[in-house]
């Protein structure tokens, strides 16, 4: 398959039962979450996919407020695209979160959300900490690599900003620290679209996950938990440890026509 076409149908027409089995695992390794990497009590804002709201991403916040994060889901009902209440809605509530706390909030970002927090990232680099994302499509270069792009469509008319691909196409990296949590099981989008180009604060990491399960794949919620954990102005490569690495494939580098949209 070239990899610029969306994932094959069978991961697709399988991404809602993966989930669940995911969730199962989820279920399985909730008692080990007080192994995770504890949090330092800095703000974290939590920004869901396509079509979702806060209830998508409430086993994620969950992990990470009992890891000590003060987490925050965005507030904006369902997310059907960029519409104006969203750009306005979101922008405020990194403001706010911001303020209320005196030190800058990290971003995670599940599908589109990651989209969102790439862009609240580059507006105001100095209220963020770092970027996260979960299976977000940001190098998308056409509309067939996301079987997600006709429901985006659908509500095109209500959107305030119109993003024309390719989504990133300076391939620039952010101004914070930013990490890409992506699988080649995502029956979504194709993982290739969710790569960073690796640099000096970027990173990819590969998980097992469908794209559905990504906000609870055990896996995916040791790698959040990870790089969240990092003291403040620091960074580091992601490194599992010897026993989970199995559950860690081997990071991707970006496709040649985005190492080279980035040379």
């Amino acid at each position: 398959m070239d990899l610029g076409d969306g994932p094959a149908l069978p991961l697709y027409l399988s991404e809602p039962t993966r989930a669940v089995a995911d969730f199962g695992l989820y279920l399985a390794a909730r008692p080990l979450v007080p192994r995770l990497p504890a949090g330092d009590g800095h703000p974290v804002l939590v920004l869901p996919g396509l079509l979702a709201d806060d209830g998508s991403t409430h086993a994620l916040r969950s992990v990470l407020r009992r890891l000590g994060y003060r987490v925050h889901g965005w507030r904006l009902g369902r997310n059907i695209g960029p519409t104006a209440a969203c750009v306005e809605g979101m922008q405020a509530r990194v403001d706010d979160l911001a303020d209320r706390y005196g030190r800058p909030i990290s971003l995670v970002g599940w599908s589109l959300g990651g989209i969102y927090a790439r862009d609240l990232a580059r507006r105001t680099p100095d209220a963020v900490r770092q970027v996260i994302t979960l299976g977000s499509p940001f190098g998308m270069t056409r509309h067939s690599q996301s079987r997600a792009s006709r429901a985006f469509d659908r509500f095109a008319h209500l959107h305030a900003e119109r993003r024309s691909l390719p989504v990133e196409p300076d391939g620039c990296p952010l101004p914070v620290p930013a990490t890409s949590v992506y699988s080649h099981l995502d029956g979504i989008v194709h993982w290739s679209t969710c790569l960073n180009t690796p640099g000096e604060r970027c990173e990819n990491i590969a998980v097992t996950a469908s794209h559905l399960g990504l906000g609870h794949h055990p896996a995916a919620l040791y790698a959040v938990a990870d790089r969240l954990a990092q003291p403040e102005g620091t960074w580091r490569p992601f490194r599992a440890p010897l026993w989970l690495r199995p559950a860690f494939p081997r990071p991707d580098v970006p496709p040649p026509a985005r190492r080279a949209a980035a040379a």
